[in-house]
């Protein structure tokens, strides 16, 4: 028995949910809550942000900490000690063995994903697919990218990426699939500038656009692009990138410090 199979029991118990009542809480069948707790299927990550908002539990502590062994008392101290997050339900659809299905959203839906990415009936009317060499522990999403920002993937290529819960995730250099509120559905290569400004700054290979920044509360979904699908092949006349991840992420800070130089004339 895992660690969250004892504590997915224990909270249960605690709240006093029958295995029928928490799966209807968290839109799921009776059986996979009795497998979770019997330790033969573990929650994907959408289950356990659910699985953190019915209980009030951090999905840290939720997967890490042994809860069925307080007693009583230190169990109290331990929900004051830690106020619960809030987390965005991410809304998925699965197939008719509960496998979690890889939606497609193309270029004519994206307008519409900003609305409907967390309700589970658009989702439903998106096509979906599965591939069985992905990795089973993430969760899936493919997009139809335009544009030519970053070639050598062109428009109309697909990216499939896997859902990363909070920007402080994001690794800098890689590519990434964000949903956002003012850009809508971008594919760029993203660098993690939280910690110094509070920023992520989006960089295209293509290097005729030039790299912007944006917020983390813009930022709606955040994909981590895994692979991609295209019926076009590369053109081996096409220049491939000529500086590396490193010297781009030089590039971007150069860039960064040059703006903020630029702000602090202007004021």
């Amino acid at each position: 028995m895992s660690i969250v199979s004892e504590n997915i029991k224990f909270l249960r118990k605690r709240a006093g949910y029958t295995q029928q009542t928490l799966a209807e809480a968290l839109g799921i069948k009776r059986s996979l809550v009795g497998a979770y707790e019997e330790g033969r299927a573990d929650p994907r990550i959408h289950n356990l942000i659910k699985l953190s908002e019915v209980f009030g539990i951090r999905i840290d502590d939720l997967v890490e900490r042994k809860l069925w062994q307080m007693s009583a008392k230190e169990f109290e101290a331990f929900l004051k000690d830690n106020p619960t997050p809030k987390f965005k339900v991410l809304a998925v659809t699965v197939d008719e063995h509960e496998r979690e299905n890889i939606e497609l959203v193309p270029q004519k839906a994206a307008a519409g994903y900003l609305n409907g990415y967390a309700d589970p009936e658009y989702l439903a009317e998106l096509p979906r697919f599965r591939l069985p060499f992905l990795p089973d522990h993430y969760t899936y999403r493919a997009f139809e990218i335009s544009g030519d920002s970053m070639l050598p993937i062109r428009s109309g290529t697909i990216v499939i990426g896997a859902y990363i819960e909070r920007p402080e995730e994001i690794k800098n250099g890689k590519t990434y699939v964000l949903v956002t509120r003012s850009e809508g559905v971008v594919f760029k290569r993203v660098f993690n500038y939280l910690e110094e400004k509070g920023n992520l700054y989006l960089v295209s290979d293509n290097r005729q656009y030039a790299p912007y920044e944006i917020e983390p509360a813009d930022v709606l979904e955040i994909w981590e692009a895994k692979a991609y699908i295209s019926v076009d092949f590369t053109d081996p006349n096409l220049e491939p990138a000529d500086v590396s991840v490193n010297e781009l992420a030089g590039m971007v800070l150069k860039l960064k410090e040059e703006l903020e130089h630029l702000k602090g004339r202007k004021e």
